[in-house]
């Protein structure tokens, strides 16, 4: 039995698991989020998509890393990398600057107790 691992799809796979996390959160709705007062300042038929109110909440859906929103023309210009592409790119940003979170120092002396206490009770020595 072969086992394969494809480190891009692990990072699509997770844009993919929080865009559904972000569904399932679902979408409030108060007076803020439907931007009332901003309905009643421009008025009817007027560009909404200008305003500095939906700049500002347009990104509490999704912003996706990885898949491309942009119109096929300014994607092209940018590269017409698709997104696994760009999961690959993402996978060598993580492994080239990746630091992972240090142990506390209490918490490496407690470890380091319990190996050499394995190591006492298996007659192991350094």
């Amino acid at each position: 039995m072969g086992i394969t691992f494809d480190l891009a799809q692990l990072v699509l796979d997770n844009e993919v698991a929080g865009l559904i996390k972000r569904t399932v959160r679902g979408i409030e709705v108060n007076d803020e989020t439907l931007s009332l007062d901003t309905i009643k300042e421009v008025g009817p038929f007027k560009d909404y998509l200008a305003h500095e109110t939906t700049f500002k909440h347009m990104r509490l859906t999704t912003s996706p890393k990885l898949m491309d929103r942009r119109m096929r023309p300014r994607w092209e210009k940018a590269g017409s990398k698709d997104a696994y592409e760009r999961a690959c790119d993402e996978v060598k940003h993580i492994l080239e600057t990746y630091k992972p979170p240090q142990l506390a120092d209490e918490v490496l002396k407690k470890v380091r107790a319990i190996i050499e206490g394995a190591e006492a009770e298996l007659g192991i020595k350094e």
